[in-house]
Formats: structure tokens, sequence, C-alpha cells
């Protein structure tokens, strides 16, 4: 990390701090979003509808992978980002080098334990006679390869710990350019398609994973040295836990959710799976700039907390949430208008089109709560409120299964492709009222911060 990034974290003008802090995230970010669609755009272009369902009901293997890489990166990170506001790197080294060796254990662990119940995990995913081989096939290599992508994932978040947008910009850069390789040459030219998307994933996330133990190891400021670091006391786990847990949490339900939309959508046939899955993606690209913004300020946030620069923490959560609504706004308008022709891009079947914009058009009112969301609880997450952070990880997902099951009954397939934007709506509400909390245990930090 280069002296500029601390200075970025603790003394630059906010806005220009949020440039250069979460410029390079959006931007990677956005690149990765367009890195998640090339695996389905080189499958759409084999026009096998069963295929193209296949990748969709892998997306829980995926997103189950990045949830224990969350466990470790963003519970190290965020404690990692805490330990620089307080002056003690010698000991976010150590963090650093638990969450390395932790992720690790944890992608070989699942993979050991998919293996020996694969069958029923696919038959879980949600997958029929006329997927159940491609939906293996490409479980099978994803869980093989899954410590690597537990692995990118957590390394990421260290690397951003300390400021390094770019640096974590520049990895997501090589995952995207190494998948624009892979994924063609794989899919099309080795002819091995849903296989050979899972494989290309996998390597994409190597390349990644390389870069960044480099750079940690090679050129970080505070973290040089960490791979050496294994043991860590029990109180400085639970520290990482506290918050890793209740991300892991959400990425379980995340799990659940698309367990039951693909559950409830596959009633209606693989074109409407195969939309969700075309049209889920499609709107990440604006939701994911949101993203983002947040996930780049999230070490400014734990930088400030740490040192205890209350005002400006505060003044850098105002100027976030203003840019939020700013991308929000743009953005997702700009998909919306144009969503019949991006569509087009994925495919040109007529069911999928009339349909898949019709859910395009209800994701993106998602998308518009969940940046409010997602901002509620990078705070959160950066500052260690480890029970607001569980209150609103368990809430988004609890509360999806009543709404969907509710809506289904009531209104179909209508309920179903509306049910994520009201849960998001109502978990908006809920990040509010505990903001607001936050607010006030930060007011009665500035007057007694020996107790930060």
């Amino acid at each position: 990390m280069k002296l500029s990034d601390q200075y970025y974290l603790e003394s630059a003008p906010i806005r220009k701090s949020i440039a250069h802090l979460s410029i390079p995230m959006m931007i990677g970010i956005s690149v990765t979003t367009v890195y998640n669609m090339l695996n389905i755009f080189f499958i759409g272009l084999l026009r096998n509808t069963d295929m193209l369902s296949a990748i969709t009901l892998g997306l829980p293997i995926l997103t189950l992978l990045m949830a224990f890489g969350s466990l470790f990166g963003v519970g190290g990170g965020s404690f990692v980002s805490r330990l620089i506001g307080q002056k003690e790197p010698e000991k976010g080294k150590k963090i650093a080098g638990y969450t390395f060796y932790g992720s690790i254990i944890a992608g070989l662990v699942i993979a050991l334990l998919a293996f020996l119940f694969i069958d029923p995990i696919v038959h879980l995913l949600g997958a029929d006679a006329a997927t159940f081989e491609y939906t293996k096939n490409y479980a099978l290599i994803l869980f093989a390869g899954g410590f690597v992508i537990v692995l990118n994932f957590s390394l990421e978040q260290l690397v951003r710990s300390e400021g390094a947008s770019r640096v974590s910009m520049y990895g997501m850069l090589i995952s995207t350019l190494l998948s624009l390789l892979f994924d063609p040459l794989f899919i099309l030219i080795l002819g091995w398609n849903v296989a050979g998307a899972a494989f290309a994933m996998v390597l994409a996330n190597l390349g990644s994973v390389i870069y960044y133990v480099y750079f940690l190891e090679k050129k970080s400021a505070h973290l040089k040295g960490f791979i050496k670091h294994l043991k860590i006391p029990i109180q400085d786990q639970l520290e990482i836990y506290k918050i890793g847990v209740s991300e892991l949490v959400s990425f379980v339900f995340m799990i659940v959710t698309t367990l039951l939309l693909n559950r409830f959508a596959i009633e209606y046939g693989n074109d409407v799976l195969a939309s969700f899955g075309v049209a889920s993606r499609i709107v990440q690209i604006p939701e994911f700039l949101s993203m983002g913004l947040f996930l780049g300020m999230i070490p400014f946030f734990a930088t400030n907390f740490g040192s205890k620069n209350f005002d400006r923490l505060n003044a850098g959560i105002k100027q976030s949430a203003l840019w939020v609504g700013m991308i929000s706004v743009v953005f997702l308008g700009l998909v919306y208008v144009f969503r019949e022709p991006i569509f087009k891009l994925f495919s040109n079947d007529v069911s999928l089109l009339s349909i898949g914009t019709y859910i395009m058009a209800t994701m993106l009112i998602s998308a518009v709560f969940n940046g409010f969301t997602e901002l509620f609880m990078g705070v959160f997450q950066a500052t260690g409120q480890g029970t607001f952070l569980t209150i609103m990880s368990v809430m988004k997902g609890v509360l999806f299964i009543p709404v969907i099951i509710l809506l289904h009954h009531l209104f179909g397939l209508h309920g179903v492709i509306w049910s994520l934007a009201i849960t998001e709506v109502i978990t908006c509400l809920m990040g509010t009222i505990l903001f607001i909390l936050f607010k006030r245990r930060v007011s009665h930090l500035k007057m007694k911060p020996e107790l930060v």
C-alpha cells in the first residue's frame, strides 16, 4: 500500500477519498459483473436452454464459496482496518495470516463434503432429468476448485482492508481477462460446455489469487510477511467471526433465496428459470456500481471508527449515501430503458425476452433499495456492529421465505417475480431503524471515546 492510501483513509477531503477508494472498486466490480456474465454468454451461444438453466442452478454453489470467503475475508479484513486505525499493523499481519489459511482449509472441507453428497446436492439445487447431468458436471468442477474461489474472495477483502482499491481492481481485471481467454477456449473450441465454464472460472480466480498473494507479501505496507502467521488468540478469532459469521449467515440466506426462486420458477418451465438467470446478471451491472462505492469505503469507515474520528466517519457515510442514491437512479434507469436490447445480447428467444424483461424490471426496483440496505450493512461491518449486522442478515433471508410462499399462493408467477423486491423494501426500512440506533451509539462514543 502506498502512503497516499493512508492519507485518503485518514485526512483527505471526503469526495477525494470516495474517488480514490471507491472508483477503482466500482470499475473492478463492474468488470467482475461482465466476468460473471461471460459464462452464461458463451453457454448461450450454444442455444441450449438446459445448459443455460444448469448455469443458473449452479449459482448457489458460487454463493456458498463466496460465503466462506466472506466469513474469513470480511471478518478479517474489517478487523485489520480497525487495527490500522489503532496503529497496530503487526497484529494485523497475524489476522491476515489466519484469514489466508482458514480460507484454504474451509474450501477443501467444502469440496470433500460435496463429493460425498454430490447427487443429493444437485437434486437440492433443483435440477430435473433434462438438467441433472449438466448441473452435476458444473458443480463437481466448481467444488473441486472451490478453495481457490474462497481464497480469491478472502484475499480481495484483505487487499482492500488497507485502502488499496486499485490493487483490488487489478485483481478483478486479471480474472476477467483470463475468463475472456478460457471461456471461449473451453466452452466453444474444446466443446466442454458447462464443465468448461466451471473450469474457466476456477482458473480465472487462480490468476487473481496469485496476484493478491504477491502484492500482500511483497508490496503491502502493513501486511508484508503475513503468510508466515497461522495461529492467533481465541479472542482475536472471535473478533473475526463476530463479523464474519454474520456475513456467512447473509450468504446462506442468499442461497436459500436463490433455491426458492429456482424452485418456484421452474414450475413455470425452464424458459422462466433461464430468464431469471439472465435478468439477474444484467441487473448486477448498475447494482454492483453501488456496491463498489460502499465496499471501497468500508476501510474508510473502519479506520476512522478505530481511530475515534467520528466526525469524519459521519461525513463519509453521508457522502456515500448520496452517491448510492444518485447511482441507483441514473444507472438503474438506463438499464430499464434499454432492457430489451440488453437482454437480446444473451438470447433471441421470444419467450425468454418477454418474461425476462418483466423479471428485470422488478429486479431493478429491488436493486434500488438493496443499495441502501448494503450500505447500512457495510457501515455495521466496518465498525464491528455484529448484532446489527446479524439482525439485517437474518431478516433479509428469513423474511423472503414467507413472502415468496404467500405471494406465489396468491398471485402465481407474478408473486414469485415480485417477492424479492417486496422483501428488499421491508429490509431497507429495518436497516434505516438500526442505522438510527447506530448513530445514537456513535454520539455516545463521541462523548466517551474510551468505550470504543
